[in-house]
């Protein structure tokens, strides 16, 4: 693909995507290669999204063989591959039943849904509204960016609708003086990603899980981008010793598949009957294909013990090496979700480190963020460390 060509399909598109210029073609494990035939070492992983890798074999494997036997039925018939990956779910999950849908922006709304749709016609208390948290980021739906507590999101939205309120995370008693008794649900992160990576308080979580069962309140956690191994658990409330009654998956659900989940606790099950939502495109055949192989994977191989080791060994490198780098504030994260926060604005940096080969993101204007994929090896890890501390350590 040459520039022009890029340019002339760019001109086709919304400008809703400030891109860089550079047009990734071919994908395999930690590594991409560009039209020109340079390579990079990934360290975003589409967002959170390849967590086995680029063209993982044993998904690549599942999609092959759907591709040849049905692409589509719709949900007015039984689909083995959705009953088949929904058990993969719950078995490996505090969760019973679950939804599927395209993305976490889907997964998030149908959250919501299902919250209010339980207080008013099953508990039949009326409650509707929903608190979310400052810096959090739910998706770009109406209702899911009107849960996001990032201004920038919502501009030109006008007017929003209404049932959401946002306050500080980790204030406990700023949360229970924000409860009325229209609270429906909490919906929060256990690392705000898009925030900054910043994670919840491990005693805060648990006073929140308290105080949402203690007074009806349904607790629905956000594991767009922490789910699926990514902070070396499965699902990341794992590490806080507490389970929500409903949680959200998407990105690396089906491996770079469009694919995401609504997942709830058994009694919430009354909640959605036939009808009270849907979705043409969720969990079809394809999709479910590719969730079956993806989960099918991380168990069977320990993928999540994997990232749990390589996300420690990242961690500690990147403190090791950036300690006496002036630049730099603060390293943070949980399992291969690692934010490096630093005093000025690094969106230069981005662009320097692509130059060096390696992909990294933002996480807000000061924070950059690692996501490599789950099977990372030491060496890729040593290789975008060194090429970090080059950077930092010369401004």
């Amino acid at each position: 693909m040459s520039q022009s060509t890029i340019e002339v399909a760019g001109g086709s598109l919304f400008p809703t995507y400030a891109r860089y210029p550079l047009a990734i073609v071919k994908g395999e494990g930690s590594w991409l290669w560009d039209s020109e035939g340079n390579k990079y070492l990934d360290f975003m992983s589409g967002i959170a999204v390849t967590n086995l890798g680029h063209v993982p074999q044993r998904v690549k494997e599942a999609l092959v063989a759907q591709l040849d036997q049905l692409w589509h039925i719709s949900n007015l018939f039984q689909i083995p591959n959705q009953a088949d990956a929904a058990k993969l779910i719950t078995d490996n999950s505090c969760g019973d039943a679950v939804f599927f849908c395209n993305s976490g922006a889907e997964a998030n709304e149908a959250a919501i849904k299902l919250a209010r749709r339980y207080q008013q016609l099953v508990a039949r208390n009326g409650r509707y509204e929903v608190i979310s948290f400052t810096q959090s980021f739910h998706g770009r739906t109406l209702a899911t960016l009107t849960a996001t507590g990032q201004d920038k999101v919502k501009e030109g939205f006008l007017p929003l609708p209404e049932g959401f309120t946002h306050i500080a995370l980790n204030d406990i008693e700023l949360l229970k003086a924000t409860i009325t008794d229209k609270t429906a649900a909490v919906m929060l992160e256990m690392v705000q990603a898009e925030g900054g990576i910043l994670l919840v308080d491990p005693t805060y979580i648990k006073q929140v899980a308290e105080l949402c069962k203690s007074e009806g309140i349904l607790l629905i956690i956000d594991e767009i981008q922490t789910g699926m191994g990514r902070t070396g658990k499965l699902f990341a409330y794992e590490h806080f010793g507490i389970e929500p009654d409903i949680f959200t998956l998407a990105k690396g659900l089906g491996s770079g598949f469009p694919v995401g989940a609504m997942v709830a606790k058994e009694a919430l099950r009354e909640g959605f009957t036939a009808g009270s939502h849907g979705s043409t495109f969720g969990g079809t055949p394809i999709a479910t294909a590719a969730v079956k192989a993806t989960i099918e994977t991380i168990v069977e191989e320990k993928v999540v013990d994997h990232a749990a080791k390589q996300g420690e060994y990242l961690i500690t490198q990147l403190r090791e090496k950036l300690s006496g780098c002036s630049f730099v504030n603060e390293v943070r994260g949980l399992g291969l979700i690692i934010g490096i926060e630093c005093k000025e604005p690094i969106a230069s940096v981005i662009v320097e480190a692509q130059s060096e080969g390696l992909l990294v993101i933002s996480a807000g204007p000061n924070v950059i963020r690692l996501l490599p994929n789950l099977l990372v090896s030491n060496e890729e890890i040593d290789q975008a460390v060194q090429i970090l501390t080059k950077l930092l350590s010369n401004r």
